[in-house]
């Protein structure tokens, strides 16, 4: 199993990284502000102006530290990689697998049943944590009506009905989302999903931690040897991870939400870490960015019971088992894919 090792987050606009014997140093200005060696580093993620030496970008190819480039917001830009690991088998199968509709069905249902799960799990917790709250009941009916949709999936062959009802799960689980949102209610409420670009803070919030589980997913895919462009879901297209974007479906409810959640309910962030463009696009500012990615890694350094393992791992390795769990079954040694379904 992989180690959980760390992410560097580099924020500082104008930042420049570069090699240093085996370690990586943050110049800023021309001063060093910070060196890691490079064995204890996972990946790194780069917001806003950042520079890179060739010598470092080199020793990340050979190591197998990826480098993803996003801008201050969170959208993402650019992702770099050394050689692609694994067997060229494991690939052809995925492949095949993708060009078989009723294999791509059949992975795409584990995949949208965890995730109608995991999305009943935060609205049910949501209910409990305010029982006598006038908006528990809206959330209980949204849960129950999710429920019932668990039950549709159950059969279901075609990869078109299943993609319905992955967005009837979805319009249920976002039409109540509001109600889970119990602090700061003027600045932080949720209408609608709004994405390129996100249209108030509550979206800006979701959209940057996707975007940073959609890298932790893709480089768990890539280490596995599975190609993240090529998934069952989400069809191909040019530029997009289509297996990772399956695989952050199943994970992002019970991960990036609430997150994202707990960060505005007990007011770890305020609204004046946002702000609007003459657009109307909204972006966090650097402090709260930074705040947020702190939370995130204390949110992935957390122990859980993995459901199918029945091993305590941390969160963090979440995508990278499930990546594993997924090559498995497609070599293979699972009759099916077992998706995450969070407790």
């Amino acid at each position: 199993m992989q180690r959980l090792l760390n992410t560097l987050y580099v924020t500082t606009p104008d930042a420049y990284l570069a090699r240093e014997g085996e370690t990586i140093e943050v110049r800023v200005d021309g001063e060093t502000r910070l060196r890691l060696p490079i064995h204890t580093v996972g990946s790194i993620v780069c917001f806003s102006r950042i520079g890179c030496s060739p010598a470092l970008l080199g020793l990340c190819g050979e190591r197998g530290v990826s480098l993803a480039f996003l801008t201050p917001n969170g959208r993402f830009l650019a992702r770099l990689h050394g050689p692609v690991s694994g067997n060229v088998l494991l690939r052809r199968e995925q492949y095949r697998r993708a060009d078989d509709p009723c294999a791509s069905a059949l992975l795409a249902r584990s995949v949208i049943a965890a995730k109608v799960a995991n999305s009943r799990s935060v609205l049910q917790r949501g209910a409990r944590d305010r029982p006598d709250d006038a908006s528990a009941e809206a959330l209980r009916m949204a849960a129950a009506g999710l429920a019932r949709l668990l039950r549709k999936l159950d059969g279901v062959s075609g990869l078109d009905q299943l993609r319905g009802y992955e967005g009837e799960a979805a319009k249920t689980y976002f039409s109540v989302f509001d109600h889970l949102i119990r602090a700061q209610k003027e600045a932080f409420f949720f209408r609608k999903r709004s994405r390129r670009p996100p249209l108030d803070n509550m979206n800006a919030l979701l959209s940057f931690l996707y975007t940073l589980l959609l890298h932790d997913v893709a480089s768990a895919l890539e280490a596995v040897g599975l190609d993240p462009a090529v998934g069952y879901l989400h069809r191909d297209r040019p530029g997009r991870p289509s297996l990772a974007l399956d695989l952050l479906e199943e994970l992002r409810p019970a991960l990036a939400d609430r997150v994202a959640l707990t960060l505005v309910n007990r007011q770890q962030i305020k609204a004046g870490g946002f702000e609007c463009s003459e657009a109307g696009s909204v972006m966090m500012d650097e402090p709260t960015r930074k705040q947020v990615l702190v939370a995130w890694q204390e949110r992935k350094q957390e122990t859980l019971q993995h459901p199918f393992l029945d091993e305590k791992i941390t969160v963090g390795l979440v995508p990278h088992v499930q990546a594993l769990l997924l090559a498995r079954c497609l070599r293979g040694d699972l009759d099916a894919y077992p998706a995450m379904i969070w407790k």
